[in-house]
């Protein structure tokens, strides 16, 4: 059977835990990755991923945010003594674990405690599509979709992400067509906060007609607050539930995307997920 040191990805990013979370966000844009190990010295001490950034923006008013994440260490924000796995392990058994913790990485490591790699629900994918199974994106993808309009505040996303317990939205327009999708990955990573780590505003210039031939003058400038058709992910693209699901896997990979939304006639179905290719691997063991 095929073990996890054959997909693990080797070397890993480590960050101390001391560092600012400043400088987590600026690794994982960096190298185009959604988690880092944090490190105590030598010893593993937890693991930060964007999720974990984005989710503290959502909560009232945590102690680390009244200082500039520049100085806020990555300790208050990763999720400490992490699931790890050993090379020999099955590539099913992480997605067992995966799955039943709801997690998309494990720190692989030896009997030693040496950390030697790291597997994600992303090398997950690459295994199912080798594996080439038979079934379609309907079979597998996940129906609760929560969609947002474009025009609602990333304090409304950020809510509907966390009361629902979900990592993405589908943004739409007034007729509920999908134009974009937000993630953690847009929440942590484009910049939406400030030095505080507080959600941006945005200035816009009110007009009015000033004669009947329609010249306008600015009048005053306005501060509202970002809103998902700023942050959010576009153009999209879109699945069936009909399509094989390993043709979905591999736009998936080919793209660097975590998950499409499944369309059909013209709804929003399901959205077909890294998460969901984890949960049918986790079924083979």
């Amino acid at each position: 059977m095929s073990k996890v040191k054959d997909y693990m990805q080797s070397p890993v990013y480590v960050i101390d835990k001391e560092e600012p979370v400043q400088r987590a966000r600026n690794l994982m844009l960096k190298h185009y990755i959604s988690r880092l190990l944090v490190m105590d010295g030598d010893k593993l001490a937890g693991i930060v991923t964007k999720h974990d950034i984005s989710h503290r923006l959502s909560q009232a008013a945590p102690e680390w945010r009244r200082r500039p994440i520049s100085k806020v260490p990555v300790k208050l924000v990763m999720t400490d003594r992490p699931i790890t796995i050993y090379p020999g392990a099955t590539v099913e058994q992480a997605a067992v674990i995966m799955d039943e913790n709801g997690i998309d990485g494990l720190p692989v490591e030896r009997d030693e405690g040496e950390i030697v790699g790291i597997v994600t629900s992303r090398d997950l994918v690459t295994y199912f599509v080798e594996k080439n199974p038979d079934s379609k994106v309907g079979d597998l993808m996940s129906k609760g979709v929560i969609c947002v309009h474009r025009h609602h505040t990333l304090d409304h996303v950020l809510g509907e992400m966390v009361e629902n317990g979900v990592d993405r939205v589908v943004v739409c327009e007034d007729n509920a067509t999908p134009v974009g999708v937000v993630t953690h990955t847009n929440l942590a990573i484009s910049g939406i906060s400030d030095s505080k780590d507080e959600l941006k505003s945005k200035n816009i210039k009110m007009t009015r007609k000033e004669s009947t031939a329609g010249r306008k003058e600015y009048r005053y400038v306005k501060e509202v607050p970002l809103v998902a058709e700023d942050i959010m992910s576009y153009p999209i693209i879109f699945t069936n539930p009909d399509v094989e699901a390993v043709d979905a896997a591999k736009i998936l990979l080919d793209k660097e995307i975590c998950g499409l939304p499944v369309m059909d006639e013209e709804k929003v179905v399901g959205f077909f997920s890294t998460r969901d290719i984890t949960v049918e691997v986790a079924r083979w063991s």
